[in-house]
């Protein structure tokens, strides 16, 4: 007849120190008590108890004094409770990078943008980013369009805030987050109207500073289709490739410009800013903002969905 051998209970893996023990511990060191310690867990008083003498069978200390008065921590317990406290708070800080990192909310993020989306674009995506990816890395390049498509295609950026339309090349996503009208941009010593509006034959007067042709010819061209149905010629008198660029040849007087509405928060010396009183055939100014797709989430994604 087989003789009866007794095993003891086997314990969960994970050392004794395991997280959940961990919290158990610590409960109990904070509330005083193993019945109140199990009500803030939302435990089981017994199952609590269990946990904490298999822990101190374990360790071969005792770490808590009981009594119907509750239980304090012997010497061996205070020794160990910050050791203890600080393990616990590690471990969960990986947990929630470890889920983080899963979910596509940590890591590195390469933004690119044109000027005029340090106005509202910007701020907003860098708000969004410190309040709900706050482990993100953040890489922050100025741009002209093309380049931020090209940075874009090649890899070099994950999101780029630029004029659109373009060209999309691959797998890439679009999302338009702002749509201004232009406005006139004529040296600060040209005469206002009485109304402060100004009209496309000032513009066309003075001649036009604008953006090479390579960096936004949809917008080019329907500027120049406007210009041509009012019976105007556009002369381009300069081209500049930024924006405050632009701003500093309307005010040196070698010609006007059209912006978007949004970059009259701008304050530049010798130049301003005027409605145009003829202006709805020309086109908006779009920003957009385009990252590549994937087949998981994806820190680029997840803020071009909240923006």
């Amino acid at each position: 007849m087989p003789s009866s051998v007794s095993h003891p209970p086997q314990r969960p893996p994970g050392g004794p120190f395991d997280t959940r023990t961990m919290r158990y511990l610590l409960a109990v060191a904070d509330w005083g008590s193993m019945t109140a310690a199990a009500e803030h867990l939302g435990v089981a008083q017994p199952a609590l108890s269990q946990a904490l003498r298999r822990l101190e069978a374990d360790l071969g200390v005792r770490l808590f004094e009981r009594s119907r008065r509750g239980a304090v921590l012997t010497g061996a317990g205070r020794a160990v409770i910050d050791d203890v406290r600080a393990s616990l708070a590690l471990a969960q800080s990986a947990e929630q990078r470890a889920r983080a990192i899963a979910g596509g909310k940590t890591g590195r993020l390469h933004i690119g943008f044109v000027t005029h989306a340090v106005y509202e674009a910007l701020p907003a995506a860098l708000r969004l980013l410190h309040s709900e990816f706050a482990g993100t890395q953040v890489v922050l390049s100025e741009m002209s369009n093309a380049d931020l498509l090209e940075a874009l295609g090649e890899g070099r950026i994950d999101l780029a805030m630029l004029h659109t339309p373009v060209d999309l090349q691959g797998r890439v996503r679009q999302k338009l987050v702002r749509r201004d009208p232009l406005v006139a941009v004529l040296p600060a010593d040209c005469p206002a109207d009485a109304d402060g509006r100004a009209a496309l034959a000032d513009v066309a007067r003075l001649g036009l500073v604008w953006f090479p042709q390579a960096q936004l010819p949809a917008l080019r061209a329907g500027i120049a289709q406007a210009f041509s149905r009012a019976g105007l010629e556009m002369r381009v008198v300069q081209e500049a490739n930024r924006s405050l660029t632009v701003l500093s040849c309307v005010a040196a007087g070698i010609g006007a410009s059209l912006l978007p509405q949004s970059a009259t928060v701008l304050r530049h010396r010798g130049v301003r800013f005027a409605p145009l009183r003829d202006g709805e055939r020309l086109p908006h100014f779009e920003l957009s903002v385009l990252w590549q797709a994937s087949g998981r989430p994806t820190i680029a994604s997840q803020l071009a969905d909240r923006l």
